[in-house]
């Protein structure tokens, strides 16, 4: 399943950020864990969202048309090779779009399966916990690890945040692994309507 998406527009400033009359998906996770490649991948395109190598490229918060929803990808967090003042910056720009809660209908947070969630991951959970923001977390990376491997590491990743299992999904941008199980999650929070 592609969905016919699009690119829209980036947001730098508080009075840049936008409100949409479908739902709004927002994508957030560390530096490098894999937004841009999942955005590819939900796309069925590979240049849509600007991968790089290099973490900490997205500074911005960039809007996607999806056609049944907006997806908006939100600049990693914890990336240390960046300046204080850009941390702060992204920092304040983060807090402005989730202060308008009513706006976003859903959040995917991605984690690389095979790492531990970082303290940055945790207290993630923890923002979208105390502010009511139904979230899933998306476990990038899976081509990595064995089917075996990704099963325990779905049921540690789970652990960690304080999850049930399934509300992790397992995704490859590389092999499209897990697409299919995060298009009908997609679907279900769309025909919710919010």
């Amino acid at each position: 399943m592609n969905f016919n998406a699009k690119f829209l527009t980036s947001a730098a400033t508080e009075a840049q950020l936008l409100s949409f009359d479908k739902p709004m998906i927002a994508v957030c996770g560390k530096s490098n864990s894999g937004k841009s490649t999942l955005i590819n991948l939900l796309a069925g395109q590979k240049k849509l969202a600007k991968t790089s190598a290099s973490p900490g490229r997205t500074r911005l918060v960039n809007y996607f048309d999806f056609g049944t929803f907006v997806l908006a990808d939100l600049p990693g967090y914890g990336y240390a090779a960046v300046s204080r003042a850009e941390k702060e910056k992204w920092a304040k720009t983060l807090d402005k779009f989730f202060e308008k809660r009513e706006r976003i209908a859903h959040v995917l947070l991605l984690s690389d399966i095979r790492r531990d969630p970082s303290c940055d991951d945790l207290q993630m959970v923890e923002f979208l916990n105390y502010h009511i923001l139904p979230f899933t977390v998306v476990a990038t990376k899976s081509d990595k690890l064995s089917k075996m491997q990704v099963k325990a590491r779905v049921r540690a990743v789970a652990n960690a945040f304080g999850l049930g299992e399934g509300n992790v999904i397992p995704v490859s941008g590389l092999t499209g692994a897990g697409k299919e199980e995060l298009a009908e999650k997609i679907a279900g929070i769309c025909a919710a309507g919010r």
